[in-house]
């Protein structure tokens, strides 16, 4: 039988707070965290019948928090086979052991940018309702895009509905789709901002694709209705636009100039730069088949957009870690740590601001402050114990042998038993940008 309480004894505390590691027990009961600190085996001696687990030699964190996921993506090498291999009713089935991968990561919560059909609102009430097993999900439905956004090119129709999108040109499009995203249950609205065009302009990144005046519009319907707004951002205007209309979140922010970077402390709108993709690509491309010409674009998007960011940050500018889990670049379960590592060497950021940014800040995403990221009493218990210190070494986030408990809302997660590696569905799958998936025992296969 399950005990209802668990005291965490001997070990190292990481609050996901920004404070010091400091060494501390942690005492939970039920869902939720009683106390951390010197009384906390005091208040466990009060209880009838608890489970202690020694942990000493490691660290307990909060679980982390992946602000921006692609769970119902299902691992697309292109657009192509995302836009026309999947079928709903099978992309929320895959979707369901896919959480599960992203659970034994060590991510107790997501954010799910957008999604294909409404898998992510159906995923998130089941995990929620306890269907299934999954992290805490928040969702966006269908991306508001323009036929001339995205990174899809010509795949995109001049209208309706394909993959993750959804076409809209005119005022009363937007304000419909919104209200009918609402209706479905969605916790935010996504805009592509920002799209590849068809023949390149000159300019760094992407072109914006949405005007001012459009972008104010989604924020009024949208906020009118109780739910935040989310930007792709991926040039100066793109970012500085969404900052300016009001959006409670903006993902990449790359090649910020000046007033882009203005714009977003002015507003103090989160930031969520997404660079696990980018960085995945350019160093381990070559062993998927991946087109060499873009390794040195995706690095250069890195190079040229950390000094802006890591300016909006040291203004107070909230930073959150996403890593873009949902293609073959960035498989569920495998990358999710490797934002951290690209904060602490990219950034600058030490391992323990790292952690705050994929913790605490990352409850912005799930729209939880003050529920769920840090560790402090009346906090839900999303915890991880990890074998050493990563305040002093943040990649043992990315070692899964040495997680060696999560927990979610007080409950152990099962790490033993197996899940499906893979799948050979009919027609689900076609290749391009890579001919395998990039794990990280893949990547260590080179030697480096």
């Amino acid at each position: 039988m399950t005990k209802k309480s668990t005291l965490f004894s001997g070990g190292k505390v990481i609050d996901g707070k920004g404070s010091p590691s400091i060494d501390a027990d942690v005492f939970i009961t039920e869902d939720k965290i009683v106390s951390v600190g010197s009384d906390a085996r005091k208040m466990a001696s009060q209880e009838h019948d608890f489970a202690e687990i020694d942990v000493s030699g490691c660290t307990v964190l909060p679980g982390l928090i992946d602000s921006h996921c692609h769970i119902s993506f299902d691992q697309p090498s292109t657009n192509d086979e995302l836009f026309f291999h999947r079928r709903h009713g099978l992309a929320t089935l895959v979707a369901s052991v896919n959480a599960q991968k992203v659970l034994r990561a060590g991510v107790t919560g997501f954010f799910d940018a957008d999604c294909i059909f409404d898998v992510g609102v159906d995923l998130r009430d089941a995990i929620e309702a306890g269907v299934l097993v999954g992290p805490r999900m928040n969702t966006g439905g269908n991306v508001l895009i323009n036929c001339v956004g995205g990174t899809a090119a010509q795949l995109l129709p001049d209208e309706g509905r394909r993959g993750y999108g959804v076409i809209v040109h005119t005022s009363d499009q937007i304000i419909t789709e919104i209200h009918r995203q609402v209706k479905k249950g969605v916790d935010w609205i996504k805009v592509h901002v920002s799209g590849l065009p068809v023949r390149p302009s000159g300019t760094e990144g992407e072109i914006q694709t949405w005007s001012l005046d459009e972008l104010k519009l989604v924020c009024d319907t949208a906020h009118g209705l109780g739910v935040p707004v989310v930007g792709h951002c991926r040039n100066a205007s793109s970012t500085r636009d969404a900052a300016r209309a009001g959006f409670d979140m903006i993902l990449h922010a790359t090649y910020m100039d000046e007033e882009a970077l203005g714009s977003v402390i002015d507003a103090m709108v989160p930031i969520v730069p997404t660079f696990t993709f980018q960085a995945n690509l350019a160093d381990y491309g070559d062993l998927v088949g991946s087109d060499p010409r873009y390794k040195d674009v995706f690095r250069k998007e890195i190079i040229d957009s950390v000094d802006s960011i890591k300016k909006a940050y040291d203004e107070g500018v909230p930073l959150l870690t996403g890593s873009e889990s949902g293609f073959s670049l960035t498989p569920y379960g495998e990358w999710h740590h490797r934002e951290l590592e690209i904060f602490v060497d990219e950034l600058g950021l030490t391992p323990i601001q790292a952690i705050q940014c994929a913790t605490g800040n990352g409850a912005m995403s799930l729209r939880m402050q003050e529920e769920v990221g840090c560790l402090e009493p009346g906090y839900l218990a999303d915890l991880l114990v990890v074998e050493g210190d990563p305040s002093q070494d943040i990649s043992l986030l990315g070692k899964t042998e040495v997680i060696k408990h999560i927990f979610k809302g007080g409950r152990e997660v099962d790490l033993e038993s197996p899940l499906p590696e893979s799948w050979n569905l009919p027609a689900w799958r076609v290749s391009e940008f890579s001919n395998q998936v990039l794990t990280r025992k893949l990547a260590r296969s080179r030697g480096d």
